[in-house]
């Protein structure tokens, strides 16, 4: 039997199932292990071409007969927020976003189990227990981090940390050119926060602070209202078959 190396990546192509946000498509996805000691090197490469990671897996959309997921990555140093998008950051200006170790906790748990029970009661990770959450932090061979987002206290200005409630988190990626949101939630009842949007606008905020040029939001799909946000934060760049093509509007 020819044994491959885990630093050789072998891809693979899912089944066909129905498609998560267009009515009528179905998908399929091609992935690959993330495993071994070149897996930062492989999730940077393969991020640049189009995938995102989950775990220890990096998939792209493989379907036969759609090409609706674009990949989106937000340009930082040229990045203006609108009005609107100004309003939901001093709405948040009471918060402090703090980035650490990719550690799970009770605490985050709780903020997870009620952003899915408000917002995905019916989707494939409703029924995730607190081993699962554990799982989808921990099973990373990349750089990975949490940004934690809790109320500003006396200290926050010389610590840079907040001592309130955790009302929202983001699971990141730190590759070699910019920050890859893998997944995000928040506090259900804090909804008319807007924590969504905060966060994009704190990455993009941190990227720029870190000399990182772009934050990467996954696939933008056209006719998708749950994937509409995307395309507000601008400019950004789309990955197309002639590459990243920037765009304005």
């Amino acid at each position: 039997m020819t044994q491959h190396s885990r630093n050789t990546p072998q891809f693979y192509l899912t089944a066909p199932s129905p498609c998560p946000y267009l009515a009528g498509q179905e998908e399929r996805k091609v992935f690959t292990h993330l495993v071994g000691e070149r897996a930062t090197e492989l999730n940077d490469l393969l991020t640049h071409g189009g995938f995102r990671r989950s775990q220890s897996i990096a998939y792209r959309p493989a379907c036969e007969n759609c090409r609706a997921c674009v990949s989106v990555r937000v340009v930082t140093e040229a990045f203006q927020p609108t009005r609107s998008m100004r309003r939901i950051r001093d709405l948040n200006n009471d918060l402090i976003g703090e980035m650490r170790v990719a550690t799970p906790t009770s605490e985050q748990y709780s903020v997870f189990r009620s952003y899915l029970d408000s917002r995905h009661r019916d989707g494939g990770m409703a029924d995730m227990t607190v081993l699962d959450y554990a799982m989808m932090v921990e099973d990373s061979h990349v750089e990975t981090r949490l940004v934690e987002y809790r109320r500003r206290g006396p200290d926050s200005t010389f610590n840079g940390r907040g001592t309130g409630d955790l009302l929202a988190v983001a699971l990141t990626d730190v590759l070699s050119d910019g920050l890859s949101m893998v997944y995000s939630f928040f506090e259900a009842n804090e909804a008319a926060r807007s924590l969504g949007t905060f966060m994009i606008l704190d990455h993009i905020a941190r990227a720029r602070r870190m000399g990182l040029p772009y934050v990467y939001l996954g696939y933008w799909v056209e006719g998708s209202r749950k994937m509409h946000y995307k395309s507000r934060f601008l400019p950004q760049e789309r990955l197309t078959a002639e590459g990243w093509v920037r765009t304005k509007e």
